[in-house]
């Protein structure tokens, strides 16, 4: 005895379709769906080769900030795999730049140059494990940085 995989029906041997809602027996099962693909992973729209000839110039952009981008740009300006890593260096910039600023200029409320401090530790681990990823071949948009808009 078979059933309907569909409605539950028993139905008899060699049916093809269900007689109570129709259904084909003889239909492939349907593939479930992928898991999604981590959509701040940016490591396969770039080739190997672009990757190992520039991973010392995208982890010197990380290393030594704005001269590291300097000296990336100039290393390798037509590179895909640069451009993406210097766009996520000058993200960590600006949010450094804007901690030290909100820090200078709110000096006297005591708690903004604590709390300031904090985030520009935690933006500092970040940006270590940015170079972490860039030492493995990964390209990634780092935590925190990736929810900026800008320079996309």
């Amino acid at each position: 005895m078979a059933f309907c995989p569909n409605c539950g029906k028993e139905l008899a041997e060699g049916v093809v379709f269900c007689d109570n809602c129709g259904a084909s027996l003889n239909a492939a099962p349907q593939a479930v769906p992928a898991v999604a693909a981590d959509p701040y992973d940016h490591t396969a729209e770039f080739s190997a080769e672009d990757v190992a000839q520039n991973k010392i110039y995208a982890m010197a952009s990380y290393l030594l900030s704005a001269v590291g981008i300097i000296i990336a740009l100039l290393a390798a300006p037509n590179s895909p795999y640069i451009a993406f890593h210097v766009r996520q260096v000058i993200k960590f910039t600006v949010v450094e730049m804007l901690l030290l600023l909100a820090s200078a200029l709110l000096a006297w409320t005591f708690i903004v140059p604590i709390v300031a401090g904090i985030a520009l530790f935690v933006i500092l681990i970040i940006e270590i494990i940015a170079f972490f990823q860039v030492c493995g071949g990964k390209s990634k948009e780092p935590a925190i940085i990736k929810s900026l808009s800008f320079l996309k």
